[in-house]
């Protein structure tokens, strides 16, 4: 089974453009600094800059590669270049021949002779992942240098290389630019850990395609509610399960991405019990034999006040948190050192602990620190649903568990109680620059909407990849020009259905608002309203009213990732609604300032007809444990303006 991909290509629309529509609110600083008149790149790469012109491709190149290249690699860059009506002749870095096109790519490793001095003074930093794109369009032939540092490297210069063709009327051309580039992170990507529906295997295989695209490299299978993966961890995979498991592990080889296999033994499991070892060691063994080389034991989620056999009585004595503590650290130890070291090529193993929420000293944390200090830690911030994660705490994660740790970002996931209806599309944000000089990566767990999560997911990989140079808004933009593949109308309308729905709920206070765009718009309508500017009031809030009136139709009909329209088909439908309400209010202001009484009534009763059928939208049949439930949008911001302005016009 394979998935359509939806590449990154160099952006027709600017952020500050995208700004100054009002299908985004500017409420931090701006945007990221452009690069020189560059496209946009993302994730938004440690150095950019242009070094000459652009270069044009005719429409066959060589591309020049030996041996060593990435054969991902060189699949993706035949495909990206065919994508744009170019035929790529492959030839040997050897082949001293002579040259049979205008244009030569080189792509390979960095230590190549040829790649080396192409790159002049470039370099691909000496780092896992590292890769240097240059562009040179002097001379009578033209030369784009993809260079890596390992085949990752190699792949993800690819993946800019795309970003920097640009489509012209007169043909394709790659921008001319030099590009050093590295990860902050070493691990990013996400964890499919949420409870509820556990996500189809077309959506797993169209995950890993879209990771790749981002530059994340990290795939986790933890679906709470897959048994095999937690209340029947003992049991062998059924054979057509399993086939279906090597099916992703070789699409996320294909994509560099790690597939981590998880399996959580914590409500059953007898940590001093050899049959319970033999029984997890046999389940990696056969998530080893089909390729996986990442694994992960997840202890969250359980009660360690008690034991789950006499043994363990025996061995730590009475339960409690110190001693589930001990226990967890000797079963890890056991795996990291007689399990993981003795295969080959397999990755230190992860955990999560029991007290994954928070970096309070206890008990539990102390015995944990005795564990085998390979053995990886996953840490969920000072909450499980944290409001934000700063660099400080970070460090005391660092200190209470024994070294960096591996943040499991609980965004956006909404498989709990405050997120009941919702669809959670604000862009990733008030995690801090600097993170990545004390946690080993980050991964998100998603929404069981796998398209929709492509929204935050997007925005993690490229904090994940560059925190320092992140931006809000500008890789809020990208992701949404991503998902409409560039389309301008479909992007703005995007944005404006994000906009709609960016509360993100916590177990206290949402850490996001809802509705900044339109919130900041209602604002603005009620000052020039209040000072007697009536009718400019109206006229400034129907753009931002006929906006969002046409996002239902725009998404629809325009080429918007697929799998994102099905999995918010709810939320449209109660966007088509609430839009009719909005417009259909505003022309009742309308009638009621040229003394049309009749008309405005007629137009209010109208508005509310739609805003009690927009109500109404139930999710159903839901992904999510919370059941059918009635869509959450733009609430306490669109609702309660409509209220509003009616009882204003209703005297």
């Amino acid at each position: 089974m394979t998935t359509a991909r939806r590449r990154l290509a160099a952006g027709t629309l600017t952020v500050a453009t995208l700004l100054a529509t009002g299908a985004t609110a500017a409420t931090t600083a701006s945007a990221s600094p452009v690069h020189d008149d560059l496209p946009t790149v993302s994730p938004a790469p440690q150095e950019m800059h242009r070094t000459g012109h652009d270069l044009r491709l005719p429409r066959t190149v060589d591309v020049v590669v030996d041996d060593d290249t990435d054969v991902a690699a060189r699949d993706a860059l035949a495909e990206a270049l065919r994508e744009h009506g170019i035929r790529t002749v492959a030839r040997d870095a050897d082949d001293r021949g002579p040259a049979r096109g205008k244009v030569r790519v080189l792509l390979g490793d960095d230590s190549r002779p040829d790649v080396r001095a192409a790159l002049g003074r470039a370099e691909v930093p000496d780092h896992d992942e590292a890769y240097a794109v240059r562009v040179d369009a002097k001379g009578a032939r033209g030369t784009v240098t993809l260079a890596g540092h390992d085949a990752a490297g190699q792949y993800y210069a690819v993946q800019t290389l795309e970003q920097l063709l640009v489509d012209e009327r007169h043909g394709v051309s790659v921008a001319g630019a030099t590009v050093q580039d590295l990860p902050a992170m070493p691990l990013r990507g996400t964890i499919e850990g949420f409870y509820g529906e556990p996500w189809t295997h077309a959506e797993r295989l169209d995950q890993l395609s879209f990771y790749g695209d981002v530059k994340a490299n990290t795939y986790v299978y933890a679906p709470k509610d897959d048994p095999y993966h937690r209340e029947k961890w003992r049991e062998d995979y059924p054979a057509a399960k399993l086939a279906e498991l090597t099916e992703l592990v070789e699409a996320a080889t294909a994509n560099h991405v790690r597939f981590t296999f998880a399996l959580s033994p914590g409500n059953s499991i007898c940590y001093s019990s050899e049959d319970d070892m033999a029984a997890l060691e046999r389940k990696f063994q056969a998530l080893y034999d089909a390729g996986v080389r990442a694994f992960s034991v997840p202890l969250d989620d359980i009660d360690y006040s008690r034991w789950a056999c006499e043994s363990d009585q025996a061995v730590y004595g009475d339960p409690s948190p110190g001693n589930a503590g001990e226990a967890q650290a000797d079963f890890l130890t056991r795996v990291q050192q007689g399990w993981i070291e003795t295969h080959d090529g397999a990755r230190p193993l992860q955990m999560v602990p029991t007290e994954y929420y928070n970096t309070t000293e206890s008990p539990y944390k102390a015995a944990l620190r005795e564990m085998d200090a390979d053995v990886v830690v996953m840490w969920t911030g000072n909450d499980v649903v944290p409001q934000a994660i700063s660099v400080d705490q970070a460090i005391e994660a660092d200190t209470v568990f024994g070294g960096p740790t591996f943040l499991w970002d609980n965004y956006p996931v909404n498989d709990y109680g405050q997120t009941s209806g919702r669809l959670l599309l604000a862009p990733y944000d008030k995690r801090e620059p600097g993170l990545s000089d004390h946690l080993a990566g980050i991964v998100s767990n998603p929404m069981n909407q796998a398209a929709a999560s492509k929204v935050a997911v997007f925005g993690i990989a490229d904090f994940a990849w560059n925190d320092r140079g992140y931006d809000r808004d500008r890789s809020w933009v990208e992701a949404m020009r991503y998902l409409a593949g560039d389309d301008p109308a479909a992007t703005r309308a995007l944005l404006a259905f994000g906009d709609l729905n960016h509360l993100a709920p916590s177990f206290g206070d949402p850490w996001q608002p809802q509705a900044p765009a339109l919130t900041a718009d209602v604002d603005a309508f009620w000052q020039r309203w209040g000072a007697g500017h009536e009718r400019a009031a109206l006229a400034r809030l129907r753009d931002r009213a006929e906006l969002i009136a046409v996002v239902p139709e725009t998404l629809r009909s325009a080429d918007v990732d697929p799998a994102f329209v099905a999995d918010a088909a709810p939320w449209l439908d109660a966007t088509d609604l609430w839009g009719d309400a909005l417009v259909a209010t505003l022309d009742a202001a309308e009638a009621d300032l040229r003394g049309d009484a009749e008309t405005r009534d007629a137009l209010l009763a109208q508005a509310d007809a739609s805003a009690e059928a927009a109500a109404q939208v139930i999710v159903d049949p839901p992904d999510n444990r919370w059941g059918a439930a009635p869509v959450k949008l733009g609430d306490g911001v669109l609702d309660v303006f409509l209220d509003d302005l009616a009882a204003e016009l209703r005297g």
